[in-house]
């Protein structure tokens, strides 16, 4: 009980109130569950954790208790843990399976991609489809060398995380919303009347300021950037 706890007792804290064979006991129990999760991981294939779809992400959420559990408490029996962890690999054998055979599981399942920026522009809706803000796009876009929208003729989000982008090759349209460096770094120069502007939101040109964008309803403009690929 909670009243017979010794704040700081170093013998609790290190040892705990099991005889010391048990140690010997948890390290027969960590090699057995661990060999026999190997074997498992490597009947089912495996990603690396940025390729990780959402069944396989589960995956690792549901081993990680199950083997965890069965590793080091004296009354969970070895038994039972590995029994949980085949059942556990199984399922997810069975929804891989079912998600290349089937479409409709596979969109279920693990998603589709979805546009988010179309012609130097972003695309509103792709955003709010996967709760995503233009900040976090533009991270994403930086990753990939992208200094400018403008440069960008189309990029998609995937359904495993990852932002697939497409620039224009050759001449790119010439002025956009700039990315690089970050605006809270270096503000974007406000909309000036002898200038070509752009939503600050969500990049759209426009050739001059009006109430709201067109596309995303905002009404915040900035000065256009040459794109560094224009030419």
């Amino acid at each position: 009980m909670a009243g017979d706890v010794v704040p700081f007792e170093l013998g609790r804290m290190i040892l705990g109130a099991a005889p010391p064979l048990f140690l010997a006991e948890i390290l027969l129990r960590v090699v057995v569950i661990y060999l026999f999760t190997l074997l498992l991981l490597r009947w089912i294939g495996g990603r690396s954790v940025a390729q990780m779809s959402i069944v396989e992400f589960l995956l690792v959420v549901a081993l990680g208790s199950a083997v965890g559990d069965g590793m080091f408490y004296p009354d969970v029996p070895l038994l039972h843990a590995l029994l949980v962890v085949f059942v556990v690999v199984c399922l997810s054998k069975g929804l891989d399976h079912l998600t290349l055979r089937f479409r409709r599981a596979k969109r279920a399942l693990d998603g589709e991609p979805v546009q988010v920026v179309r012609e130097g522009a972003l695309v509103v809706a792709g955003l709010k489809a996967r709760d995503m803000g233009p900040p976090e796009l533009a991270a994403f876009l930086r990753l990939q060398g992208v200094r400018n929208l403008a440069e960008v003729r189309a990029a998609y989000l995937e359904p495993m995380g990852q932002l697939s982008v497409f620039c224009h090759k050759g001449a790119v349209a010439e002025h956009g919303l700039r990315i690089e460096p970050p605006p809270e770094i270096l503000p974007l120069r406000p909309a000036r009347p002898d200038a070509p502007i752009c939503c600050a939101y969500c990049g759209r040109l426009a050739p001059q300021p009006a109430p709201r964008c067109s596309a995303c309803g905002r009404c915040d403009w900035v000065e256009a950037e040459a794109s560094p690929g224009a030419g």
